[in-house]
């Protein structure tokens, strides 16, 4: 399983993947929300996740009336394990240069 490259956009997506809970999930149009990225940047980075098996995606079973199904994204144990630990990689690094603020 091959790291996805760390940009801001990509690391955004990863926190609101690993901020998300049961009750609380991850579908496509939260996730350009809550890591106010637009849609053609947030789902091909999704895409990337997915085919690297950070991520499994699955479509809502009840859909609402007046709007399509949702897709909801979550990181699978291997992707969270290998997102948590890029992304504390990235902010000890950050901290070792002299970066406040961790993942800028």
């Amino acid at each position: 399983m091959t790291a996805p490259r760390l940009t801001k956009p990509t690391i955004a997506v990863l926190e609101v993947l690993l901020a998300a809970t049961d009750d609380a999930p991850a579908w496509g149009l939260s996730i350009c929300r809550d890591a106010d990225l637009g849609s053609g940047t947030v789902y091909p980075i999704l895409d990337r996740l997915l085919k690297r098996g950070w991520v499994t995606s699955r479509t809502e079973a009840d859909p609402h009336p007046g709007r399509p199904p949702r897709r909801y994204y979550e990181l699978t144990g291997a992707g969270r394990a290998s997102a948590t630990a890029a992304l504390d990689a990235r902010r000890n690094r950050q901290a070792r240069l002299g970066f406040a603020g961790g993942a800028a």
